[in-house]
């Protein structure tokens, strides 16, 4: 199971913010580039960006900031937040990112989800972010009345390979991850699913190894690396005792 971490991009710097929301926001780098470096340095086998500006006002801000990103490491980086157009996703794939996070537009214009994964297979990802069960858009602020798991169906059949879970009461909290959610979700669609959202301990990651037979591909961890809470070379270690 491949451990992703996650750099979380406002304003120019490296913040985490808990259950998505702007006033609880915690700086742990001035440059987001430092934060990558040293995630690569101590093992990561791919990174997570997110443009939080772009999520919460519909554009992307820190394109720049990405591309940057992407020339000082090796490793592939996957980017979501504010991309919500076919020419945006492209323009990153330009500028060398691996793969694209597609959210607030798999609902909106699913058709937009199609037109990438026909032209850039294997490079589209979705993300999928749930309260209760139903898919939250616009930086999690509007609710959706569609279920979880009918929006990873219908991108599978679009083409989607590989969907993004995150379980927005757990994003930030460090309360460990939905195991019942993520199984459930795994089990019913035919998709790799990367958990996000709540992972705090070791415990967590051998929990959640325990679902990689339902098809649970990768973990994205956040707060708990920044926090100290998980030491991102042991977690590596228990991935690959298994």
């Amino acid at each position: 199971m491949l451990i992703i971490p996650a750099v979380d991009i406002r304003d120019g710097r490296c913040v985490r913010l808990v259950h998505g929301e702007l006033d609880k926001e915690t700086v742990y780098h001035e440059d987001p580039v430092e934060a990558a470096k040293r995630w690569e340095k101590e093992g990561a086998g791919r990174l997570h960006l997110v443009d939080l500006d772009g999520a919460f006002e519909g554009a992307m801000k820190n394109a720049d900031i990405i591309e940057r990103i992407v020339q000082a490491v090796k490793i592939p980086v996957q980017v979501g937040g504010g991309i919500r157009d076919v020419q945006t996703a492209a323009d990153l794939l330009k500028r060398g990112v691996a793969r694209v996070i597609l959210g607030t537009v798999a609902v909106t214009e699913p058709d937009v989800v199609q037109e990438l994964c026909k032209k850039y297979p294997g490079q589209i990802v979705v993300g999928i972010d749930a309260k209760n069960g139903y898919v939250a858009i616009r930086g999690w602020v509007e609710e959706s009345k569609e279920k979880a798991i009918d929006l990873a169906l219908r991108m599978a059949e679009l083409g989607v390979e590989e969907i993004v879970y995150t379980d927005i009461h757990r994003d930030g909290t460090l309360q460990g991850p939905n195991l019942e959610a993520l199984q459930e979700m795994a089990e019913a669609v035919p998709l790799g699913v990367i958990a996000s959202g709540g992972v705090s301990s070791l415990e967590d990651i051998s929990n959640l190894q325990k679902l990689e037979q339902y098809g649970v591909s990768a973990v994205i961890m956040g707060q708990a690396l920044y926090t100290g809470n998980v030491n991102l070379a042991e977690a590596l270690k228990i991935t690959e005792e298994r």
